[in-house]
Protein backbone atom coordinates (compact mmCIF):
# COMPACT_ATOMS: atom_id res chain seq x y z
CA UNK A 1 0.00 0.00 0.00
CA UNK A 2 2.76 1.86 0.92
CA UNK A 3 4.22 1.82 -2.35
CA UNK A 4 1.11 2.60 -4.50
CA UNK A 5 1.12 5.56 -2.44
CA UNK A 6 4.48 6.75 -3.03
CA UNK A 7 3.72 5.75 -7.07
CA UNK A 8 0.56 8.06 -6.88
CA UNK A 9 2.36 11.03 -5.47
CA UNK A 10 5.44 10.88 -8.25
CA UNK A 11 2.66 10.90 -10.59
CA UNK A 12 0.47 13.62 -8.88
CA UNK A 13 3.67 15.90 -9.29
CA UNK A 14 5.48 14.62 -12.30
CA UNK A 15 1.84 15.36 -14.77
CA UNK A 16 0.81 18.51 -12.48
CA UNK A 17 4.16 20.06 -12.78
CA UNK A 18 5.00 18.94 -16.18
CA UNK A 19 2.23 21.17 -17.47
CA UNK A 20 3.86 24.08 -17.04
CA UNK A 21 7.61 23.43 -17.68
CA UNK A 22 7.45 24.58 -21.39
CA UNK A 23 7.22 27.69 -19.50
CA UNK A 24 9.94 27.14 -17.45
CA UNK A 25 12.67 29.98 -17.39
CA UNK A 26 15.79 29.08 -19.53
CA UNK A 27 18.34 30.54 -16.65
CA UNK A 28 19.24 28.42 -13.51
CA UNK A 29 18.87 31.54 -11.06
CA UNK A 30 15.02 32.70 -12.35
CA UNK A 31 14.14 28.91 -12.24
CA UNK A 32 15.06 29.18 -8.49
CA UNK A 33 13.38 32.13 -8.20
CA UNK A 34 10.26 31.10 -9.15
CA UNK A 35 10.46 27.58 -7.81
CA UNK A 36 12.39 26.71 -4.87
CA UNK A 37 10.77 28.60 -2.36
CA UNK A 38 7.28 26.59 -3.05
CA UNK A 39 9.62 23.53 -2.97
CA UNK A 40 11.29 24.23 0.36
CA UNK A 41 7.86 24.89 2.50
CA UNK A 42 6.31 21.78 1.11
CA UNK A 43 9.40 19.64 1.56
CA UNK A 44 10.41 21.04 4.77
CA UNK A 45 6.49 20.07 6.18
CA UNK A 46 7.44 16.41 4.67
CA UNK A 47 10.27 16.23 6.68
CA UNK A 48 8.76 17.16 9.90
CA UNK A 49 5.73 14.79 9.53
CA UNK A 50 9.04 12.07 8.74
CA UNK A 51 7.90 11.85 5.42
CA UNK A 52 10.87 10.91 3.44
CA UNK A 53 9.91 9.27 0.42
CA UNK A 54 7.34 12.26 -0.31
CA UNK A 55 10.27 14.44 0.43
CA UNK A 56 12.33 12.71 -2.06
CA UNK A 57 9.72 13.12 -4.85
CA UNK A 58 9.28 16.45 -4.21
CA UNK A 59 13.17 16.96 -4.65
CA UNK A 60 13.17 14.69 -7.65
CA UNK A 61 10.05 16.51 -9.21
CA UNK A 62 11.82 20.13 -8.87
CA UNK A 63 14.93 18.80 -10.42
CA UNK A 64 13.43 17.13 -13.25
CA UNK A 65 10.29 19.06 -14.08
CA UNK A 66 12.33 22.78 -13.77
CA UNK A 67 15.98 22.84 -12.71
CA UNK A 68 17.47 20.40 -16.35
CA UNK A 69 17.87 22.33 -19.03
CA UNK A 70 18.40 25.44 -17.43
CA UNK A 71 21.55 27.35 -18.15
CA UNK A 72 24.29 28.44 -15.70
CA UNK A 73 25.45 31.88 -15.65
CA UNK A 74 28.84 32.05 -16.77
CA UNK A 75 29.89 32.45 -13.27
CA UNK A 76 33.83 33.31 -12.78
CA UNK A 77 35.50 31.32 -10.08
CA UNK A 78 38.55 31.71 -8.11
CA UNK A 79 41.19 28.76 -8.20
CA UNK A 80 43.06 28.59 -5.04
CA UNK A 81 46.22 29.76 -6.96
CA UNK A 82 44.73 32.91 -6.92
CA UNK A 83 43.87 32.80 -10.82
CA UNK A 84 40.01 33.79 -12.63
CA UNK A 85 38.37 31.71 -14.84
CA UNK A 86 35.38 31.79 -16.39
CA UNK A 87 32.78 28.29 -16.57
CA UNK A 88 32.87 28.59 -20.59
CA UNK A 89 37.03 28.93 -20.67
CA UNK A 90 37.04 24.90 -20.10
CA UNK A 91 34.81 24.41 -23.38
CA UNK A 92 33.83 20.92 -22.37
CA UNK A 93 31.24 19.88 -20.25
CA UNK A 94 31.97 20.33 -16.31
CA UNK A 95 31.06 18.46 -13.28
CA UNK A 96 31.12 20.73 -10.24
CA UNK A 97 30.60 19.77 -6.98
CA UNK A 98 30.20 22.46 -3.87
CA UNK A 99 31.92 21.57 -0.86
CA UNK A 100 32.77 23.48 2.64
CA UNK A 101 36.08 22.79 4.62
CA UNK A 102 34.10 21.94 7.23
CA UNK A 103 32.05 18.91 5.82
CA UNK A 104 34.03 15.66 6.72
CA UNK A 105 34.39 13.65 3.17
CA UNK A 106 33.32 9.89 3.79
CA UNK A 107 35.81 7.11 3.99
CA UNK A 108 37.62 7.40 0.16
CA UNK A 109 35.89 10.20 -1.17
CA UNK A 110 38.44 12.31 -2.20
CA UNK A 111 40.21 9.40 -3.39
CA UNK A 112 37.55 7.88 -5.30
CA UNK A 113 36.99 12.09 -7.32
CA UNK A 114 40.76 11.91 -7.80
CA UNK A 115 40.64 8.52 -9.61
CA UNK A 116 37.10 9.69 -11.72
CA UNK A 117 39.21 12.53 -12.83
CA UNK A 118 42.54 10.99 -13.86
CA UNK A 119 40.37 8.63 -15.68
CA UNK A 120 38.34 11.04 -17.34
CA UNK A 121 39.66 14.50 -17.32
CA UNK A 122 39.79 15.11 -21.41
CA UNK A 123 36.05 14.70 -21.57
CA UNK A 124 35.04 16.54 -18.58
CA UNK A 125 36.24 19.20 -16.65
CA UNK A 126 36.44 18.35 -12.91
CA UNK A 127 35.77 21.54 -10.29
CA UNK A 128 35.59 21.36 -6.82
CA UNK A 129 33.85 24.62 -5.03
CA UNK A 130 34.54 25.33 -1.65
CA UNK A 131 32.29 27.76 0.38
CA UNK A 132 35.49 29.21 2.70
CA UNK A 133 38.61 31.20 2.52
CA UNK A 134 41.24 30.92 0.51
CA UNK A 135 43.53 29.80 3.39
CA UNK A 136 41.05 27.41 4.81
CA UNK A 137 41.22 25.43 2.11
CA UNK A 138 45.07 24.96 0.92
CA UNK A 139 45.58 22.14 2.58
CA UNK A 140 42.78 20.17 1.75
CA UNK A 141 43.05 21.38 -2.12
CA UNK A 142 46.44 19.12 -1.91
CA UNK A 143 44.61 16.05 -1.02
CA UNK A 144 43.63 16.28 -5.04
CA UNK A 145 45.58 15.40 -8.01
CA UNK A 146 45.93 17.84 -10.87
CA UNK A 147 43.18 17.09 -12.84
CA UNK A 148 40.90 18.57 -10.45
CA UNK A 149 40.42 22.44 -10.10
CA UNK A 150 39.95 23.32 -6.48
CA UNK A 151 38.00 27.04 -6.26
CA UNK A 152 36.33 29.08 -3.10
CA UNK A 153 33.80 31.56 -2.32
CA UNK A 154 32.67 32.90 0.61
CA UNK A 155 29.89 35.03 1.84
CA UNK A 156 31.18 38.05 2.36
CA UNK A 157 33.27 38.41 -0.57
CA UNK A 158 31.33 41.20 -2.91
CA UNK A 159 32.40 39.65 -5.60
CA UNK A 160 30.75 35.99 -4.85
CA UNK A 161 27.16 37.67 -3.93
CA UNK A 162 25.45 35.74 -6.76
CA UNK A 163 26.82 32.33 -7.11
CA UNK A 164 26.85 32.33 -2.85
CA UNK A 165 22.61 32.81 -3.66
CA UNK A 166 22.38 30.23 -6.30
CA UNK A 167 24.69 27.40 -5.59
CA UNK A 168 25.21 27.61 -1.70
CA UNK A 169 21.57 28.62 -0.44
CA UNK A 170 19.64 26.77 -3.04
CA UNK A 171 20.29 22.48 -2.57
CA UNK A 172 23.21 22.83 0.64
CA UNK A 173 25.67 21.04 0.03
CA UNK A 174 27.75 18.84 -0.90
CA UNK A 175 25.68 18.89 -4.09
CA UNK A 176 27.26 18.12 -7.76
CA UNK A 177 26.11 19.53 -10.80
CA UNK A 178 26.96 18.18 -14.34
CA UNK A 179 26.76 20.19 -17.07
CA UNK A 180 27.37 20.16 -20.63
CA UNK A 181 29.58 22.08 -22.93
CA UNK A 182 27.04 25.03 -23.29
CA UNK A 183 26.39 25.29 -19.69
CA UNK A 184 23.07 23.44 -19.09
CA UNK A 185 22.06 21.53 -16.52
CA UNK A 186 21.96 17.69 -17.46
CA UNK A 187 21.49 16.26 -14.05
CA UNK A 188 21.72 17.75 -10.21
CA UNK A 189 22.60 15.16 -7.26
CA UNK A 190 22.42 16.62 -3.91
CA UNK A 191 24.95 14.63 -1.57
CA UNK A 192 26.94 11.74 -1.96
CA UNK A 193 27.49 7.95 -1.28
CA UNK A 194 27.41 6.74 2.51
CA UNK A 195 29.41 3.84 3.17
CA UNK A 196 28.98 2.31 6.61
CA UNK A 197 31.56 3.84 8.96
CA UNK A 198 32.97 0.24 9.71
CA UNK A 199 32.95 -0.56 5.85
CA UNK A 200 36.39 -1.70 4.28
CA UNK A 201 38.58 1.49 2.70
CA UNK A 202 37.60 -0.47 -1.16
CA UNK A 203 34.25 -1.07 -0.30
CA UNK A 204 33.91 2.86 0.48
CA UNK A 205 35.86 4.03 -2.25
CA UNK A 206 33.69 2.11 -4.94
CA UNK A 207 30.90 3.40 -3.45
CA UNK A 208 31.86 6.95 -3.43
CA UNK A 209 33.50 6.20 -7.40
CA UNK A 210 30.38 4.45 -8.53
CA UNK A 211 27.94 7.85 -7.02
CA UNK A 212 29.61 10.23 -8.59
CA UNK A 213 30.17 7.75 -12.01
CA UNK A 214 26.25 7.61 -12.21
CA UNK A 215 25.96 11.21 -12.46
CA UNK A 216 29.35 11.66 -14.67
CA UNK A 217 27.48 9.17 -17.19
CA UNK A 218 25.04 11.93 -18.58
CA UNK A 219 27.89 13.92 -19.75
CA UNK A 220 30.42 11.71 -20.66
CA UNK A 221 31.26 12.44 -25.11
CA UNK A 222 32.07 8.77 -25.07
CA UNK A 223 28.29 6.76 -24.31
CA UNK A 224 30.44 3.61 -23.61
CA UNK A 225 32.00 5.16 -20.95
CA UNK A 226 28.41 4.81 -18.88
CA UNK A 227 28.58 1.29 -18.32
CA UNK A 228 32.39 1.88 -16.49
CA UNK A 229 32.16 0.67 -12.74
CA UNK A 230 35.38 0.02 -10.62
CA UNK A 231 35.76 -3.30 -8.86
CA UNK A 232 38.56 -2.44 -7.47
CA UNK A 233 41.18 0.31 -6.22
CA UNK A 234 43.59 -0.56 -9.26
Amino acid sequence: MRKLYTLLLFMFYFFGLAQDQKDSPAFFPDALRLHLGKYNTEANKAYEENNIEKAQVLFDSLINNHIKGTKFEDYTLKTVERKKIKLSSFQKPVFLLTYASWCIPSKGEFQALSKLAQKYSKEVKFVILFWDKRGNIKDIAKKFNHNITVCYAYDSYKEDTHIIAHLKHSFGLPTSYFLDQDLKIVNLKRGGAHPQQNSSYVNAFTMNYNTYHEGLSSILLDKALKQDHISDTE
